[in-house]
């Protein structure tokens, strides 16, 4: 059985290793016929963190999941490439639900963040550079302002509908449009690139 902390262990272990390099370890097709395998990188982490075993796979571990972000390297180091999306926003639920008891906390709670070195549109590397989860996370702080990001969009979607919710909205989240096409009515909670960002601070 695999729990979220142990996952967690099982891929710091790969830190500093390119996944391209272990994906032809593993024997698992990046490229084909000249087209990239988009899952390639979802599937080595899968193996590195210890949910396949001959490539029979279980799916994501016991009450967690994987989430790759990608890290663009600059002067002064990695930075999040872009915003990060979490989860759809259900107006009906998140007009009845407390953060601690949403959708949005739920997934926080449950994602594993693996950060990946990005270099190109189909670049054949991709360094691991660092692992992480909320159960690491020592601030409380930083949880009680997410809070305070959500608890501010329930309250504008409550008093003034959803279509008042914008992007600008929140400090380290965000319920901006998802989907094509500036008419789409979807909408998702994102965490902004300080968040990414700020997750993997030790």
């Amino acid at each position: 059985m695999i729990t979220r902390i142990k996952a967690v262990n099982n891929l710091k272990k790969y830190v500093g290793q390119d996944l391209f390099l272990l994906a032809e370890s593993f024997g698992i097709t990046t490229f084909k016929d000249g087209k990239q395998n988009k899952g390639w990188k979802g599937l080595v982490l899968e193996r590195c963190a210890g949910l396949c075993n001959n490539n029979i796979c279980a799916p994501n571990g016991i009450g967690f999941e994987l989430k790759s972000v990608s890290f663009v390297k600059r002067e002064n180091g990695y930075k999040p490439k872009e915003t990060m999306a979490i989860t759809m926003l259900n107006p009906q639920k998140v007009k009845k639900e407390t953060f601690y008891k949403s959708g949005l906390w739920e997934k926080l709670k449950s994602l594993v963040f693996c950060a990946i070195e990005w270099k190109e549109i189909h670049a054949k590397s991709g360094v691991l550079l660092d692992v992480t989860s909320f159960d690491f996370q020592d601030e409380l702080k930083l949880i009680e302002e997410i809070k305070a990001d959500y608890d501010f969009i329930r309250k504008k979607l409550i008093n003034e509908g959803f279509d008042a919710l914008t992007g600008k909205d929140g400090k380290w989240i965000q319920a901006r449009t998802k989907g094509k096409g500036h008419g789409s009515k979807t909408r998702a909670f994102y965490a902004r690139t300080q968040l990414v960002a700020r997750i993997f601070e030790k």
